[in-house]
């Protein structure tokens, strides 16, 4: 089975790359360092690739093999800011890696992706984004939910997967100031994805 993990060098993304067990190993990221680093560890293939630019995610799927088993979007971005203080670079960046790199890899990734294979996204919890300062960030991810259950009539044969983990202890809070209460390290929320590509496939994993 061919996995590809996009958003491979972040939390999520690096403790999947230690606990998938695949045929063969993709992994991209926007960190070349990071990445070679990561695929190093499990002898995988590395695709570097800026989700946000459509030509760079069609160039990164047209390196791939014709038949995917399995896709993990596990990109993601956050820079919380009040309205009155939105940088448009930073909006830019959230909704590149949350909402428009997924685009992106629906556009060119559903096609390769082969009958019965499984698209997992890592989205977000609303009640867990209801803090001042995460309106780009609750909205990009609202966004992501009603663009998967769009695409799920696109996509017959195909289990597209919204992954719900709680408070994840990921760089993402370094943005906050400190991780919540009762956030789960990487490797728990990795561990229920691998788990559940196992079973029979669900259109959302609450974790």
């Amino acid at each position: 089975m061919t996995t590809l993990i996009l958003g491979a060098t972040g939390g999520i993304g690096s403790a999947l790359t230690q606990l998938w067990t695949a045929d063969e190993l993709y992994l991209s990221g926007r960190d070349e360092a990071k990445l070679q680093a990561l695929a190093a560890k499990r002898q995988a293939n590395t695709l570097r690739a800026d989700l946000g630019f459509e030509s760079q995610v069609s160039r990164l799927f047209g390196q791939l093999p014709e038949s995917l088993g399995t896709i993990v979007y596990a990109a993601g971005s956050a820079y919380p800011e009040a309205l009155a203080q939105l940088k448009a670079e930073n909006v830019r960046q959230v909704w590149n890696a949350n909402y428009f790199g997924l685009i992106w890899t629906l556009k060119y990734g559903l096609p390769k992706l082969a009958a019965g294979g499984r698209l997992y996204v890592i989205g977000a919890r609303e009640d867990l984004t209801t803090a001042r300062g995460f309106s780009q960030y609750a909205a990009s991810k609202a966004g992501v939910a009603r663009l998967l259950s769009i695409a799920r009539l696109e996509a017959r044969g195909k289990t597209l997967t919204l992954v719900l983990p709680p408070a994840v202890d990921t760089g993402l809070w370094a943005q906050v100031g400190k991780v919540p209460k009762g956030a789960v390290s990487p490797d728990v929320a990795a561990q229920a994805i691998v788990d559940d590509r196992s079973g029979a496939g669900q259109e959302e994993l609450r974790i």
